[in-house]
């Protein structure tokens, strides 16, 4: 680059502001005195909103196909692709576009964007809107599961404390560590303890 600048192929162009715009949310004093006021912007809480409901590790919406799928797929595939052979192309991107559309406002499931590259033809199509999608994590398809007699889950993680963990009058197996909850969602639900260090006395 200053190479370049040096044989003056570039070259640097200064641009002096007009006008120095403020970037807080509110107005300050000089602009409340010119009549200018700005109000914090609202809060967008969709993503928010969008976490809370899908949880964690749920990045799709549950999905189940109806039981009339496959007569509303050939419907949908007449009135756009002229035509219902699985193995006809989706054509060309208009019609693509125009056939996901319709099938995403029929079933309330639109293809996501890793796999729009995959649907080439009808049955790539037919195939996508027949696969359910489940979004119940592993350890929460445990809790309905009838589990064998010799496992157990525990869903509910324990925290040694040596108040309420009197087996061994309050010994811990890792001595010398402290349980400490660092999380303000946690600190009301488990109580932590800080661990002190026992040094031997030299004779």
């Amino acid at each position: 680059m200053a190479a370049l600048m040096r044989h003056g192929v570039l070259k640097t162009v200064r641009i002096k502001p007009k006008t120095q715009v403020s970037v807080g949310c509110f107005a300050t004093k000089a602009e409340k005195k010119k009549g200018i006021d700005r109000k914090q912007p609202p809060r967008i809480d969709s993503s928010a909103q969008s976490l809370a409901a899908k949880g964690f590790l749920r990045p799709h919406k549950p999905y189940t196909p109806p039981p009339d799928v496959d007569a509303r797929l050939d419907r949908l595939f007449r009135d756009l692709q002229g035509g219902t052979s699985g193995e006809a192309r989706v054509g060309d991107l208009s019609q693509k576009f125009d056939l996901l559309s319709a099938c995403a406002r029929e079933f309330d499931h639109p293809v996501p964007n890793s796999l729009l590259h995959t649907m080439q033809t009808l049955n790539d199509v037919k195939n996508f809107y027949q696969t359910p999608v489940d979004t119940i994590t592993p350890l929460d398809k445990m809790r309905d599961m009838e589990l064998p007699e010799n496992l157990h889950v525990q869903f509910e993680y324990h925290r040694f404390h040596p108040e309420t963990d009197t087996m061994f009058k309050g010994q811990t197996a890792f001595n010398g560590s402290s349980t400490l909850v660092t999380g303000l969602k946690y600190k009301d639900k488990y109580k932590g303890h800080i661990q002190n260090q026992t040094w031997p006395f030299n004779s």
